[in-house]
Formats: C-alpha cells, structure tokens, sequence
C-alpha cells in the first residue's frame, strides 16, 4: 500500500460547515473507494492503473450540487498506478436530510464509476 496521497476528510468536513450553505445541512456523507485484492468477479487482484476524466468530474460535481436537498459537493480521485488498500476517491455530500443525500452520494459515485474513471486491473503473476 503506497503512503496516502488524498485528502483528509477532517478538513474537508471542517471546511464544508465552515461554508454559508452549510446552515442547510442536516448530514454528511463520506465515500472512501479503496482497490481490493480480488474483482467483482472473484479473481485475485494485486493492484491497478486508474485513469480519470476530471473535465467530465467537475460536469457531474456541477449535476450533484443541483440535486434535492444537496447543498456541499466534493469528490477526488486517485489516479495512476494503485495497489491493493490505496485509497480510490473520497466523495463527500452534505444536504437536508438523510434520503436526500443518501440518493446524491449513491448516484454520484455510480456516475462517476461509470463516466469518469477507467479501472484496469493487474493480475498476480501476469
């Protein structure tokens, strides 16, 4: 596992009530995607190449933040060559209530799985 490169979520929680639409918000919510030593599938991984599309991140950070109830948006993401435990992306949302920014961080991060990252994963002994 390489050393943390991300950011803290302490700080980015501490900057977010420190925001004038925090006095909206009733709860955050945190992402922390972390690369896993087996895929989806159940075959064993050792690490992996990640690229981003931040051009089409920041479109869908714009979209988030017009979500109900959203009111704080912020998402970073790794990118390179990462191994097993590092840190993919932290996500984090903050809004009225406890539907709505479950339903913005759900649907973020599929987006983003979907439209702005491309994962390719590394075998042991390949």
């Amino acid at each position: 596992m390489s050393e943390p490169v991300g950011p803290s979520l302490d700080v980015w929680l501490a900057e977010a009530k420190r925001e004038a639409s925090a006095a909206d918000v009733g709860m955050y919510l945190c992402h922390n995607g972390v690369v896993r030593s087996y895929s989806r599938d159940g075959r064993p991984v050792d690490g992996m190449d990640l690229a981003v599309d931040r051009e089409r991140l920041e479109e869908l950070l714009t979209t988030a933040r017009m979500m109900q109830g959203v009111s704080i948006v912020r998402a970073w993401i790794n990118e390179g060559y990462l191994e097993v435990g590092d840190d993919i992306m932290y996500v984090l949302v903050g809004g009225d209530i406890r539907p709505n920014v479950i339903e913005a961080l759900t649907a973020l991060v599929s987006m983003i799985k979907s439209e702005v990252v491309t994962e390719t994963e590394h075998r042991p002994g390949a």
